[in-house]
């Protein structure tokens, strides 16, 4: 007699395992240990086997009569369904090791350590959240491009163009890795080039006239917050650095009596290459830098760090803290951000000072090469750069000594956020 679902429910365990029989060779196989299998019998090329459909209660009677009925169909059409699983899980196996998550976490794992960390970790996070969760799965041989396009118009349509057009680059390098590793023919990402609207470089705001920034240099100079602070906003103009080198600056880089600031090389804005092997990049300093380094070493020599946090003197002060400090004089960021100095000092160090561009270029740690394409050292043209800093130190205490009217319409200036 056919089994019910009472009678499946309610088998029990005995010394020796029992079969409890519901025709066409299906049976549910009861240990003495509880368990309760269902196994069908059958026969193949004259040979009798036996397949496992799964246990109960995950599969309940229905679903297994199911199973036994889809494997009679494949054994009328001549096909052992015992072969068939097996040739199902390679498949499966061979999916999930050609798909297209487990192909880029192992480029991600190969590359990475040629990327500083933070980029590196910034592109596994925007496929872990952009791309796997849509196209994880799938075995990266059969992706098409509308396939990629519906995941970057997904990303479009929440306004972060920029992110669509980074996520299409990185699943492109993905894909190439593919096709080196020979898993993959062709970049689909290649079709998709004209696909999204282009994105809008995001700009630092920065003064480059000259009566506007006496303006900002005054209020910037009579700022009064933490002494800390205070030191660092007086700073920045003078030194060509990004707010992070110069807010992470500690103590032993300096040589006060030499007037000189060695930046390591892994805190400057490098592939992750040139950190770990590049030189240090040299700042020559000002007279006015080592008064003010002077008088900020009483306050923080002691520590490691010359701009310590104001909780803890353990870490450096917050990335915030000098925009803040605008923010509190009254300075949007449309009109000036502490990143922008730099490209106040690469526009007006050449138009008004004159000093060549390439000495401006290697001061802000920009790579200039010779006329044989030969990236010039970081010694290179040093007296020249001393000389810059100095002239322009001195020019910036000009400005901020001629208090003149601020006309409401002259704007500042736009730089791309890597100047």
């Amino acid at each position: 007699m056919a089994l019910t679902d009472l009678a499946v429910r309610s088998a029990k365990p005995a010394e020796k395992q029992q079969k409890l029989f519901d025709g066409g060779g299906l049976h549910l196989l009861v240990t003495p240990a509880g368990g309760k299998r269902w196994v069908l019998k059958y026969r193949f090329g004259g040979k009798e086997k036996s397949l496992a459909m799964g246990t109960y209660p995950d599969v309940c009677l229905s679903d297994a009569r199911k199973k036994r009925e889809d494997a009679r169909g494949k054994l009328a059409a001549g096909i052992d369904p015992g072969e068939a699983r097996k040739a199902e899980k390679r498949t499966a196996r061979l999916n999930a090791e050609n798909s297209f998550e487990a192909i880029a976490r192992e480029w991600h794992a190969k590359y990475a350590p040629t990327l500083s960390n933070s980029h590196a970790q910034r592109n596994l996070r925007r496929l872990e959240v952009h791309v796997f969760p849509y196209l994880g799965r799938n075995p990266i041989s059969g992706l098409t491009p509308p396939d990629v396009l519906e995941v970057l118009q997904r990303i479009e349509k929440t306004g972060h163009i920029e992110t669509a057009h980074r996520v299409r680059s990185i699943v492109g390098q993905v894909m190439r890795y593919a096709i080196g590793t020979s898993r993959a023919i062709r970049d689909v990402t290649a079709d998709l080039r004209d696909a999204l609207p282009p994105s809008q470089v995001r700009h630092h705001a920065a003064v480059t006239d000259p009566e506007e920034l006496g303006a900002l240099l005054r209020a910037t100079n009579s700022y009064r917050g933490t002494a800390v602070v205070t030191a660092a906003l007086r700073l920045a103009p003078l030194l060509f650095q990004r707010p992070g080198e110069l807010r992470q600056a500690e103590w032993t880089e300096f040589d006060l009596d030499t007037r000189m600031w060695s930046v390591p090389s892994s805190r400057m804005k490098r592939r992750k290459a040139a950190k770990q092997n590049g030189l240090d990049h040299l700042v020559p300093l000002s007279t006015q830098a080592v008064k003010i380094l002077n008088d900020l070493y009483l306050l923080t020599g002691r520590g490691r760090f010359v701009f310590p946090g104001l909780r803890s003197r353990e870490r450096p002060m917050s990335d915030m803290a000098l925009s803040a400090a605008f923010k509190r004089m009254g300075i949007d960021s449309e009109t000036a951000l502490p990143h922008g100095w730099r490209a106040t000092a690469r526009t007006l160090a050449v138009e008004v000072l004159e000093v060549p561009a390439e000495v401006v270029e290697m001061q802000l740690s920009h790579e200039v090469r010779d006329s044989l394409g030969r990236a010039y050292n970081r010694t290179q043209w040093i007296d020249a750069r001393r000389d810059l800093m100095q002239r322009w130190a001195d020019y910036l205490d000009e400005l901020a000594s001629k208090p003149r009217p601020v006309t409401a319409s002259r704007k500042s200036e736009q730089f791309s956020q890597d100047a």
